[in-house]
């Protein structure tokens, strides 16, 4: 093979790899509410979530992007970020199947994800994004109080939260629970007024049912929490360290 065939191949190569993460990876907050009728709902939550998430950044020492622009998602943008942070996203997170695409290589080079509240409701028809995630939202019962319980108390990202604590908020079954999900926080959902529960098959979760959890698969690491409905919640204290603590576990921080 002649040396300007060699170089052009190999030039090739290197323009259909995926480009490496980021030596000092960034946060992306990515809030994407959509649907094709326009109908979806769209959490009045996002900038407060959104304002948290900054505040946390700079604690971590980390620089913050928020869009709510699927073309973000190329390969050589999200090589920026240590995790993707679906904010409150909902129904359609991406535009194009090349985006989808940037996503789940992203996921398999080492990629952060992070949930909050209705991510799980985000790409209902793609099982990548509910197997990478953990779970896809279902239903909810009425938004109520209810008792949380910490379930690894030795796991960093729940590091100093109480063993049981009250909580408003909605409480979300999901469907297609990977089961490699590592529970964090969880409620017993018998304690819930859920009229619909004696029929559901989340019962059969008994009285451990997950509201956080922390996953990895396929190469990449994922925090959850389907907490998060009330825009005053992103400003308490025991909210603020979940997400802390679970951005930066995310990111490539302490490992359990």
């Amino acid at each position: 093979m002649t040396a300007p065939r060699t170089a052009a191949l190999l030039l090739a190569v290197l323009l259909a790899a995926p480009a490496a993460l980021a030596d000092d990876p960034r946060i992306l907050v990515y809030t994407r509410n959509h649907t094709p009728d326009g109908k979806g709902y769209v959490h009045d939550n996002i900038p407060k979530c959104v304002e948290s998430l900054k505040e946390i950044g700079a604690e971590l020492g980390r620089g913050v992007d928020v869009s709510d622009d699927p073309a973000v998602f190329s390969p050589k943008n999200l090589a920026r970020y240590g995790v993707v942070v679906f904010a409150n996203s909902n129904n359609e997170a991406f535009a194009t199947e090349d985006q989808r695409r940037a996503f789940q290589d992203y996921m398999k080079r080492g990629g952060g994800m992070a949930g909050i509240h209705s991510a799980s409701g985000s790409e209902r028809d793609w099982p990548f994004f509910w197997s990478a995630l953990g779970g896809r939202f279902r239903r909810h019962p009425r938004f109520q109080k209810f008792v949380v319980r910490v379930a690894d108390a030795g796991d960093p990202i729940v590091a100093g939260l109480p063993e049981t604590f009250e909580w408003e908020d909605e409480f979300y079954y999901v469907d297609f629970l990977n089961p490699d999900v590592h529970p964090l926080l969880v409620v017993d959902p018998t304690t819930l007024d859920d009229p619909k529960a004696p029929k559901d098959p989340g019962s059969l979760l008994g009285d451990a049912a997950p509201v956080a959890w922390r996953l990895e698969a396929g190469g990449g690491r994922t925090f959850y929490t389907s907490l998060g409905h009330k825009a005053e919640s992103y400003a308490h204290p025991l909210m603020r360290s979940l997400l802390k603590g679970g951005i930066q576990w995310t990111m490539g921080g302490e490992k359990p």
